[in-house]
């Protein structure tokens, strides 16, 4: 079974920093637009370095969505920052209506996803985000594992014509891809090979999924475990690929189970090859205060769960 190292737990908002800063030195119609959280964005080096290409919108978020749709008219490439929350729920509208409705091509760039944005509570966390972008016609839905791959989807990003919507998140959390690596919006990426059960898992719930690989393989269960770093479009050959060998499917994700992967994965697995499926995710529920790790544990989106679930669907084949 093939293994993965931690090279240090780094989180993700740092990647799109990092990722940010390369695009300002390399791209020049990019530009960046905040609501007032230009430090938890990891903004500040590109501010710092393009001062006439970042614009602080302040806690207007509506605004700055507006201000970005225009922007894309001019040719710039507008990345906006804010917490998911309030790039998708408090800014629905504007982004149905001046963004996806006419193809417009801003990048929505959302931190602090999920739980694990810990103790801001219900009203901070957002576990609906990808529900309401994946159903927006057009919208190209990204949610990464770690430092790497953050840095490397926001690059690759730019080069994409049309909407994103990028997710990624708060805590450090292991950081395990390559560091050189190739970002491929819709290609799903085969960390471990498996015959007993598919695991497909995305953003904080990767690492867990190969986390739980390991304990499965102690076990004598062999776990194959897929990386589903973009979710639309989805990629249902890799997914199709592995089940034809497994013959059934766990799904893990730091979101609601209505709307989330899970759920487009069912339906791909309904129209060309029902299987038993189990569902790591939030079960219709908001959020709380508490530790991400606290969190984690107590709504069932750890490797622990991933066990659980990866041994019950087994026993459904």
């Amino acid at each position: 079974m093939k293994t993965y190292t931690n090279t240090g737990s780094k989180d993700t908002r740092s990647g799109f920093g990092a990722g940010l800063t390369e695009l300002g030195q390399t791209n020049e119609n990019v530009v960046a637009l905040c609501a007032d959280l230009i430090g938890s964005l990891k903004m500040d080096d590109f501010k710092a370095n393009h001062p006439e290409r970042f614009f602080q919108i302040g806690i207007a978020e509506a605004n700055m969505i507006g201000i970005a749709a225009g922007m894309t008219i001019g040719g710039k490439i507008p990345f906006t920052g804010t917490f998911a929350n309030f790039s998708t729920g408090r800014v629905y509208d504007q982004i149905r209506q001046s963004v996806a409705y006419s193809g417009k091509n801003v990048k929505i760039c959302a931190s602090h996803a999920g739980l694990t944005l810990g103790e801001d509570g219900a009203t901070h966390q957002i576990l609906e985000d990808i529900g309401l972008m994946k159903m927006l016609p057009g919208m190209t839905v990204i949610n990464t594992c770690d430092y790497n791959q953050t840095k490397a989807a926001t690059i690759a990003i730019a080069a994409h014509e049309g909407p994103v919507y990028l997710r990624f998140g708060r805590p450090k959390v292991a950081n395990f891809t390559a560091e050189d690596q190739t970002f491929e919006i819709g290609k799903a990426i085969n960390l471990t090979e498996g015959t007993d059960v598919t695991i497909v898992a995305t953003g904080h719930l990767v690492w867990e999924a190969l986390e739980a690989a390991k304990v499965l393989n102690e076990k004598g269960i062999s776990a194959e475990v897929i990386n589903i770093h973009t979710i639309k479009p989805l990629d249902e050959k890799a997914i199709l690929e592995s089940v034809s060998k497994t013959g059934c499917i766990v799904t893990a994700e730091e979101h609601n189970y209505h709307g989330g992967l899970g759920e487009s994965v069912a339906r791909t697995l309904a129209l060309h090859q029902p299987s038993p499926q189990e569902f790591v995710a939030t079960n219709d529920t908001f959020g709380e205060s508490g530790t991400p790790a606290q969190l984690m544990e107590k709504y069932g989106l750890n490797s622990a769960a991933i066990i659980k679930k990866a041994e019950l669907v087994i026993k459904r084949k």
